[in-house]
């Protein structure tokens, strides 16, 4: 399926560039498009599809968010079919598509004016962008060891604690009942779990970070239970549900890194604490 798809996409790029030169003139040349050049494209068309979406289609341009999230893979999967080639992992669509929906649903969230749908679409830019990058490296870094691995993981992490918070807060907005609420955060945060733990074990396969991820998701589920009853504003749960994602999937990080110090605990131990009391302070007890 890989190999078709691959066919498919180069031959009508091949047509497309003969059809643009018939039409000028010009001798047909095979135009070599850099993987960097094919993440600017990727993202200048789903920038500008989102921002097209949200500012025709208001709450109707979920279908189109949808649509977006399987673009995104595919736009990254032609940069990266190389490279793919044979060294393919999973993993590296998760962030991706995730990270789409995330945004293309909190976009519904955002007050409908000008300015703000051109911040969170330049935002949304410079992440999936910065995400594109870190996949490569990824990809790459599976086969060798290249110095820019530490700054990938990092910047995976952190747009990974974005999508999560959007996620969860579009689910908490919506006021669904217990086991709703508690069966989709499940659902995306098991796949965001598995693929930042995979950006440090590098593993091709899913099977060997599953239980992991499993028990990590059964976790946030409990504490999701806890908080729906909890009498405080989705955002204010959204925060302290990235914070503790944050937390648990971290400590599993160093854990992997085999770094997991007393100095390290106590650095997680104080951004518990400093969570916990953002969201006793925001609760309304009344």
């Amino acid at each position: 399926m890989f190999k078709k798809f691959t066919q498919i996409l180069n031959s009508f790029s091949y047509t497309l560039i003969e059809n643009i030169s018939s039409i000028f003139g010009k001798k047909k040349k095979k135009i070599n498009i850099t993987k960097r050049q094919k993440f600017a494209v990727g993202v200048m068309s789903l920038s500008i599809l989102l921002f097209i979406s949200e500012l025709l289609l208001g709450k109707q341009a979920i279908y189109i968010v949808l649509f977006l999230s399987v673009l995104a893979d595919l736009f990254l999967l032609w940069a990266l079919r190389n490279d793919l080639r044979d060294n393919f992992s999973l993993q590296i669509f998760i962030l991706p598509f995730l990270f789409t929906i995330s945004f293309g649903l909190f976009y519904l969230l955002v007050p409908a004016r000008f300015l703000a749908r051109i911040f969170m679409t330049s935002l949304y830019a410079v992440g999936i962008y910065s995400l594109f990058l870190s996949q490569n490296i990824f990809v790459v870094s599976s086969i060798r060891t290249i110095a820019l691995l530490s700054s990938a993981r990092t910047v995976s992490f952190v747009i990974t604690l974005i999508s999560f918070f959007f996620l969860t807060n579009v689910i908490f907005t919506l006021h669904l009942n217990v086991i709703l609420t508690i069966l989709f955060l499940a659902i995306f945060s098991l796949p965001l779990i598995l693929q930042s733990i995979w950006t440090y074990t590098l593993d091709r396969g899913i099977k060997e970070d599953f239980v992991w991820g499993l028990l990590l998701t059964l976790c946030l589920s409990e504490i999701t239970l806890l908080l729906w009853f909890w009498p405080s504003n989705p955002t204010m749960i959204a925060l302290f549900l990235a914070g503790f994602f944050y937390i648990i999937v971290g400590l599993s990080h160093v854990w992997f890194e085999k770094r997991l110090f007393k100095g390290v605990l106590w650095e997680y131990i104080w951004v518990a604490v400093v969570v916990f009391t953002v969201l006793v302070a925001f609760t309304s007890w009344t």
